[in-house]
């Protein structure tokens, strides 16, 4: 669905994409993370049409966005993180507004805008002013106004700026509505726990580049963040003990513990972590003071500073 070739941007001296290469498979739900800087906001205003970059290209379902803009525009639905709305209209003419500035006939407008405002938890303020709105309601009216042309990509930045945590599980199961539609969805946040449950794929903006661009689990893996075994002792094992457990360890789960600290042992990989369980009644037969056994899977955040550590390293 999307496919950036070599993409660039510079603003003056300060360059905000670096030859960005990036490809988003249709109907996934992807999170669009990187710090302050990194070039998010600039590709997603590349995708929508609203800049040109310096050089390289876009294409949205084929269609080039530098090229044939117009086209491709007809197939975006873009929300950007600061938007602005017309306080002294009704929540319907809002909608109504637009609708007609997408040459959609009334008819059809009419059934559209019901669907949105049922979509968005908006049907009740059909007939409240915008500015009697709330912030997270405002969100959800600027993403129903993006869904109003029925768009094959939607775009959208920082979506949850600003809500408070109702507000945001709101729109966290609006998208998720939306992406059972199989509309191609891709979201900036900086709100990272919250990508962790939406989204499948994740591309990672460093710089201008993507440090990676994939499946959540593809990235974890690659990382080798969720394939630890941790292992707690309420007490140091002693050395005789300790020996006798590393080599069950290694015959069980094929691979040494590591422990920079006595009473915390690391495995890492998870070929075999489905011997887990024979590997804790071994050490429960070897009378080892265990406190905790258990594999946790990376949280995104860690991933994140992962990836990001050094900003001379590519994972990709």
């Amino acid at each position: 669905m999307i496919r950036c070739e070599q993409l660039s941007k510079r603003y003056g001296k300060n360059v905000a994409l670096n030859q960005l290469n990036l490809q988003i498979g249709a109907g996934e739900l992807h999170g669009f993370v990187g710090p302050n800087g990194a070039g998010k906001t600039t590709t997603m205003k590349i995708l929508a049409t609203l800049t040109r970059p310096t050089s390289g290209n876009a294409y949205v379902d084929g269609i080039s966005v530098v090229e044939n803009p117009q086209k491709a525009r007809r197939l975006v639905g873009y929300m950007p993180d600061f938007f602005g709305v017309y306080d002294n209209l009704k929540v319907w003419e809002y909608l109504d507004m637009y609708a007609g500035c997408m040459e959609i006939g009334p008819r059809e407008r009419r059934r559209k805008m019901d669907a949105l405002l049922e979509l968005t938890a908006l049907a009740d303020k059909r007939e409240a002013y915008v500015d009697a709105l709330s912030r997270g309601m405002k969100q959800r009216l600027c993403l129903a106004r993006a869904l109003l042309h029925d768009p094959k990509l939607l775009i959208l930045d920082e979506p949850a700026s600003g809500m408070d945590p109702r507000s945001r599980a709101q729109m966290r199961e609006i998208l998720s509505e939306v992406s059972a539609m199989e509309k191609t969805v891709l979201i900036s946040s900086h709100i990272l726990p919250e990508l962790a449950q939406m989204c499948s794929h994740v591309t990672i903006l460093e710089r201008g580049q993507a440090k990676f661009s994939g499946s959540v689990k593809a990235l974890e893996k690659q990382m080798h963040l969720d394939q630890a075994l941790t292992i707690r002792f309420y007490q140091p094992p002693d050395e005789q003990m300790a020996q006798a457990l590393e080599a069950c360890t290694q015959k069980i789960l094929g691979t040494k513990p590591v422990h920079e600290q006595q009473d915390v042992w690391y495995v890492p990989g998870a070929e075999h972590r489905d011997r887990d369980g024979e590997l804790l009644a071994a050490m429960m037969a070897l009378q080892a003071p265990v406190c905790d056994f258990h594999r946790e899977r990376a949280s995104l955040e860690r991933v994140f500073l992962e990836v990001t550590q050094d900003e001379n390293q590519s994972v990709i």
